[in-house]
């Protein structure tokens, strides 16, 4: 029989969609020895936009850092983890995803999929990123489309 799930890492976007993705992993989590982690992964803007980002933007992303914590932890509250276990992190976002993974010992990583266009597409391809890199199973919960 497969232990259940002790460690989860829940990636968000910080979209609408999000309390589903936390809903979903607290579902899956084995009793009360088991603890959830959250993510927000917040990508460079040289790395979304290539590198000659015309203007300094470091002031606008740590604007974007800030309005991430406090999303982050508003979800964090709603879902009982702990401070210590809540990352807004910047950087790529499949790689800071995994490598949290691997760091903190994540026996399973949940993350939203849905099928629509445009940026959302972008997002919803972390999904699909994530599965040949993870040292773990990942969960890709479909998201209810409004």
């Amino acid at each position: 029989m497969l232990s259940p799930y002790r460690r989860i890492l829940v990636a968000i976007d910080g979209s609408d969609e999000s309390p589903q993705v936390l809903s979903r992993a607290a579902g899956v989590l084995s009793g009360n020895d088991g603890e959830l982690h959250l993510i927000h992964v917040i990508e460079p803007l040289a790395l979304a936009y290539g590198a000659d980002v015309p203007m300094d933007v470091t002031d606008l992303q740590s604007g974007l850092m800030k309005q991430a914590q406090e999303m982050a932890d508003k979800y964090a509250g709603q879902y009982h983890v702990p401070e210590a276990n809540v990352y807004v992190d910047m950087g790529s976002i499949e790689k800071t995803i995994l490598d949290k993974a691997d760091k903190i010992g994540a026996d399973l990583i949940v993350v939203g999929s849905h099928t629509r266009s445009g940026l959302a597409l972008l997002l919803g391809s972390t999904a699909r990123g994530l599965v040949p890199g993870a040292h773990c199973d990942v969960l890709a919960v479909k998201v209810d489309q409004h």
